[in-house]
């Protein structure tokens, strides 16, 4: 990226930042969000390893691990981009889970995980810089290991990075009764 996509970057985050101090974020807690929490959960059961290692990309104030029982996961890593969101997560004192603040753009996670999750949060990520994440993180999945996406809406062209680096084991739609309020989940492993 150069300077000034890394300014824009550093005001998104402090636009974040203030979205989150301000309870914009507080309807990931509604039964919409529910409901497609529940569908990534489901499919870490299906095609995850028992009791994995999770690494939350986006993981925002902690809503996923939250959902989680405490003996479903052996470790859990959240990782977002606004300090607020983490500090709301690291209240929650959850057990087995630890909330870190990094941009994706340069995290480099410090061991493998069974199961990552790109939170609703691929289509963030620069462009320039799509290719060099995904292929960061596919380093950092353990064998048998699983990546799951969930992005709201279509997301033009970012499906395409996931469909021409991995293979694709479960597809789907979640909608809601508002026809514009739905995402795409899409479950893969490495070839």
């Amino acid at each position: 990226m150069n300077i000034i996509d890394k300014f824009h970057n550093w005001r998104r985050q402090q636009r974040w930042n203030k979205q989150y101090k301000k309870g914009v974020w507080d309807n990931l807690n509604s039964e919409a969000e529910r409901v497609r929490y529940q569908s990534i959960i489901d499919l870490m059961y299906t095609f995850g390893t028992k009791n994995p290692s999770i690494l939350d990309l986006g993981c925002g104030e902690g809503i996923l691990c939250k959902r989680l029982e405490n003996n479903d996961y052996s470790y859990f890593l959240g990782m977002d981009f606004s300090s607020v969101s983490i500090d709301k997560a690291n209240l929650l004192q959850l057990k087995n889970a630890e909330f870190i603040c990094a941009d994706i753009h340069t995290f480099v996670p410090k061991q493998t995980f069974d199961v990552i999750v790109f939170n609703e949060v691929f289509y963030y990520i620069h462009d320039s810089e799509k290719q060099n994440v995904l292929q960061r993180m596919i380093n950092n999945l353990n064998p048998n290991g699983i990546i799951i996406t969930s992005m709201f809406r279509e997301s033009k062209g970012c499906w395409d990075y996931f469909e021409n680096t991995l293979t694709q084991l479960q597809f789907k739609k979640i909608t809601t009764d508002d026809e514009k309020t739905y995402w795409k989940i899409g479950v893969y492993k490495t070839p």
